[in-house]
């Protein structure tokens, strides 16, 4: 019996897109061009990179439903990706499609078997190791709390308290039992 599957990595996606969403919220939207050095992507750049990073998973997996990398263009993805985080977007634009990408992912992943997940998937030529698809999935919620670290971050540059630490401030700061 598997007791982490297609449900609990969809509602886990959720919390973590979530709290992505809240930390986009947080940050002005004047600040959506702050760029921490200049060889990093700004704030808006970031956050349409972690909306829209899952659509290589989905290719491979959703829609090509590979058994091998072999072939694969990343490149071309990551060029594609690129591109899309370059397209000026407001700060509400930029909600609403962290909104709508997480959706339709967590949507996606609900549905996916248990033996779909656990399907093999082989390298790229030259690489002699094989993933599940479940590991390779799981991979886009990983990317995106590594980014919403740096976003927490560029927040204490900004001078805005991330929300989990005012949340966790606030419990401490509870009377004992109203936790």
């Amino acid at each position: 019996m598997n007791y982490y599957g297609a449900k609990e990595l969809a509602e886990s996606f959720r919390t973590v897109r979530k709290n992505t969403i809240t930390i986009a919220q947080d940050i002005p939207e004047e600040q959506y061009g702050f760029r921490p050095t200049p060889d990093t992507r700004t704030v808006g750049e970031l956050l349409v990179h972690i909306s829209l990073y899952y659509n290589i998973q989905h290719q491979i997996h959703g829609q090509e439903r590979r058994t091998s990398l072999a072939g694969f263009d990343f490149p071309a993805a990551g060029q594609r990706l690129r591109a899309e985080e370059k397209v000026p977007r407001s700060k509400d634009q930029t909600i609403a499609l962290l909104q709508s990408a997480g959706d339709e992912w967590a949507g996606w992943l609900d549905g996916l078997t248990e033996s779909f997940l656990a399907e093999r998937v082989e390298a790229r030529p030259g690489i002699a190791v094989s993933k599940s698809r479940f590991e390779m999935i799981m991979s886009v919620k990983e990317h995106e709390m590594h980014h919403r670290g740096q976003l927490m971050l560029i927040e204490r540059m900004l001078g805005i308290v991330p929300h989990l630490t005012r949340a966790a401030h606030a419990r401490m700061a509870a009377p004992a039992g109203q936790h």
